[in-house]
């Protein structure tokens, strides 16, 4: 398990590097665009890092590009223990950014405006 200041430097560096799919969808998610939430992107939630998260709203989202076919079961671990964090998770694909952007920012919309449909109590999120 990686200390939170490695944590840090690598969530810094992932923002630094990030895939043109990352990129693109950034620019619609940042500045509260999208729902008039915050997000994040590179957001690190230990042990691991989150492509964009909305804190307030307790929501990850993750692009993935075609490594993750073949880490798929590392990637259901992943989703389970974000979820067991009282996260809601959405994947997505790189290419669908490219060709469905819209299709894409609606579907976050769409769970932002949701309530979480089981949400933790307040004090045992605060503690996760």
């Amino acid at each position: 398990m990686m200390s939170p200041s490695l944590l840090r430097d690598r969530s810094r560096r992932l923002r630094r590097d990030q895939t043109e799919a990352e990129r693109k969808l950034w620019l619609r998610l940042r500045n509260r665009q999208l729902g008039d939430v915050k997000f994040r992107r590179q957001h690190f939630i230990s042990p691991f890092i989150a492509d964009f998260c909305c804190p307030e709203k307790w929501l990850v989202v993750e692009l993935d590009g075609g490594q993750h076919v073949e880490q798929a079961k590392v990637d259901q671990e992943r989703t389970a223990f974000l979820e067991s964090k009282g996260y809601r998770v959405l994947r997505f694909w790189n290419n669908e950014v490219f060709v469905n952007m819209e299709a894409i920012l609606e579907k976050i919309a769409a769970v932002l405006s949701d309530p979480h449909p089981d949400p933790l109590p307040s004090r045992e999120r605060e503690h996760r």
